[in-house]
């Protein structure tokens, strides 16, 4: 059968080392921070059996900015925020069924940093009316990201931190030990709810310190030791 439109490309994410990973699905996790739960108005656990679930949303896979390019700002705010992330990488296709959290460590093959870029004032007015989040986040080029390190390359993960640079300045920091959710915690989770596959990537929740960006700002995200992401913001 013949296409009535040309396919669309598969955006890819270069590979430190060689080779891209082609990217099928974005998931993204909220509130996977104790200090940005709070930043923004929410109760946070005190312990782990009192986490509940975690908070899932998407973007679409073309909203994927590679390094070093520009990003364009947004229409239909006056307020984009942003939100440095832990990105993880799954190589493997999981198997049916709800994944323990040794099957889930195995589907991860890369690590990254991304930003989750975020119109501040659609998702708020979005949540005051109790309506899906989806017009403050899942929007074009709202998920600009680094290369990806092979997980072999990365070690353990809690001893590393995020950091985010506007300008020179540092906005925000945090440790991945203080994850709610760790990276088997939300694969797992994930598994509940869809058929993981090679290709997708999860964006894994940003500490405190989110704010507003502006055209003309540059940006140094850091998963520390591991990868780094450069860019700026510019007019549309």
């Amino acid at each position: 059968m013949t296409d009535i439109v040309p396919a669309p490309q598969t955006p890819r994410v270069p590979v430190r080392g060689g080779g891209t990973f082609p990217v099928r699905r974005i998931f993204c996790v909220g509130r996977n921070f104790a200090d940005h739960a709070k930043e923004m108005g929410a109760a946070a656990p005190a312990s782990k059996a009192e986490r509940g679930q975690p908070v899932f949303f998407h973007k679409p896979a073309d909203a994927i900015v590679i390094n070093g390019a520009d990003v364009p700002y947004p229409s239909a705010t006056q307020d984009l925020h942003h939100e440095v992330e832990l990105v993880v990488a799954l190589g493997t296709d999981a198997p049916p069924g709800v994944l323990d959290h040794a099957q889930a460590q195995a589907l991860v093959i890369a690590y990254g940093v991304g930003l989750d870029l975020t119109r501040r004032d659609l998702q708020a007015a979005a949540k005051a009316k109790g309506l899906p989040w989806d017009t403050g986040k899942g929007f074009d080029h709202s998920a600009p990201i680094s290369e990806l390190v092979l997980a072999e390359h990365v070690g353990d993960l809690a001893s590393r931190s995020l950091t985010l640079d506007i300008n020179g300045t540092r906005r925000q920091q945090g440790s991945l030990a203080d994850l709610i959710w760790d990276v088997p915690d939300i694969v797992h989770e994930l598994s509940k709810l869809y058929a993981l596959r090679a290709g997708d990537l999860v964006f894994m929740g940003t500490p405190a310190g989110v704010g507003p960006l502006v055209a003309g700002d540059h940006f140094v995200a850091a998963l520390e030791g591991v990868a780094e992401l450069k860019g700026a913001i510019v007019a549309s």
